[in-house]
């Protein structure tokens, strides 16, 4: 199977090793990921501002090229995949942010929000099936472990549909699936402190700290997450109280393909 990617831009630089194992484990699970063509900064941020159309267009670009190349994207980053499915929620929906974006990209044909996104957790979930996951593992993680959501994936509920924002599974599931025992604590759909970090500094701090020892009073040896802002509050603010990992590299463990 063949699948469009939008890897974004911290996928390249200080996420590469969210990038490069989910890309050896895709492989491992059948999956071509065919990064695409052109791709631009999503914006790290969706822009809340109605009347905000050109820090949309470059999500609006990979999505419309997804729409010729199999009607799939795929995403990988929290942050991204907020803001590009939220961005094409808008070109389904909202008709006034839909003909401006096309008028600014005088497309062949208008893009009105057909392409499905679907991030990483998503494809394991719903196109390749943790129990299939299951049997393809050859080294069984064997370890107790904290999923970290933080807001991205979850809010606002109602266009993201990934999971329930107040008991969210996706993630426990996937740690089942190879072979970890998932650890429930309270905090891991609450904010990390985010990009607060570049002006306040004890907030991101406090937040972090509070995150990563309510799961190690859970029981967690190490918590997961696929938000590369996460990881850095949590392991740069967290007082290294629990190692903090992508997801993708404990797959990428599971599979037996970790380099």
């Amino acid at each position: 199977m063949k699948i469009s990617y939008y890897p974004g831009c911290t996928l390249k630089t200080k996420a590469k090793d969210l990038d490069v194992y989910a890309r050896l484990s895709a492989a491992a699970l059948g999956i071509e990921m065919e990064e695409i063509e052109n791709w631009q900064c999503c914006g790290a941020v969706y822009p809340m501002a109605r009347d905000e159309i050109a820090t949309k267009l470059s999500a609006v670009r990979a999505l419309d090229y997804a729409k010729h190349h199999g009607g799939k994207l795929l995403t990988l980053c929290s942050a991204c995949h907020n803001v590009i499915k939220r961005t094409n929620e808008d070109m389904r929906s909202d008709k006034d942010i839909s003909s401006r974006a096309n008028n600014y990209l005088a497309l062949e044909e208008p893009y009105r929000g057909e392409t499905q996104v679907l991030h990483y957790l998503e494809l394991l979930r719903d196109v390749v099936g943790f129990d299939n996951i299951a049997r393809k593992v050859v080294k069984p993680l064997n370890k107790k472990v904290g999923a970290y959501y933080g807001c991205l994936l979850l809010r606002p509920s109602g266009v993201m549909a990934f999971d329930d924002p107040e008991n969210p599974h996706i993630i426990e599931d996937f740690i089942r699936a190879i072979g970890g025992t998932p650890v429930v604590y309270p905090f891991r759909n609450e904010c990390c402190g985010a990009y607060v970090a570049l002006k306040n500094a004890e907030l991101p701090k406090k937040r972090s700290t509070m995150v990563l020892t309510s799961a190690k009073e859970k029981g967690a040896e190490e918590v997961i997450t696929a938000c590369p802002l996460c990881l850095y509050n949590l392991q740069a603010n967290g007082e290294g109280i629990l190692p903090v990992r992508y997801f993708t590299e404990l797959l990428a463990e599971a599979l037996g393909v970790k380099e």
